[in-house]
């Protein structure tokens, strides 16, 4: 369908624990920040270019965003740091989604577990690949990427109605 358009649902990389109550302020780890930039270089190589990026204000969100921008360099787009997207359920997420203008054909949205697993699932139509979706629903480790095709715009998003096409793991 020509008004398809394609939604990133990424698991930020590896972050180190919090051995304080600062969670938000949690820091990606060394092997965080390489699963970053090859989150950027496969984007890169695949030509799977975000127009847009949403990212969760945690440090360990941002600064995966910051290497998968460094890898992707000029056609990085200007990330917007939503709050709203730290300590969010699925349904809180996709409201966020739903924000997104019709210009935007692809978004790409940095996010926490269990949020972006519980996401993925609820957006799965039957349409969905069958390996990707079965890989999906078992774990959602640090820097795993879903891609699903929209076929509908960004503001009627609701819930299985997003072709999951692959599963970056």
């Amino acid at each position: 369908m020509d008004d398809a358009v394609e939604l990133l649902i990424l698991r930020h990389a590896q972050a180190g624990h919090a051995f304080s109550e600062d969670d938000h302020g949690r820091t990606l780890t060394d092997r965080g920040a390489e699963q970053a930039r090859a989150v950027g270089q496969r984007l890169l190589a695949e030509q799977v270019l975000p127009d847009a990026t949403i990212c969760s204000d945690a440090m360990r969100t941002r600064q995966t965003c910051i290497w998968i921008n460094h890898e992707l360099g000029e056609k990085a787009p200007t990330p917007y740091l939503d709050g709203r997207l730290y300590g969010a359920g699925s349904r809180h997420m996709l409201s966020v989604i739903n924000e997104t203008p019709e210009t935007v054909r692809r978004l790409l949205v940095i996010g926490h577990l269990p949020t972006v697993q519980d996401l993925g699932m609820e957006l799965a139509s039957v349409h969905s690949a069958e390996d990707p979706v079965l890989r999906l629903a078992s774990r959602f480790p640090t820097a795993s990427l879903a891609r699903f095709v929209v076929e509908k715009p960004w503001a009627e998003l609701d819930g299985r109605d997003a072709r999951l096409i692959d599963f970056w793991d």
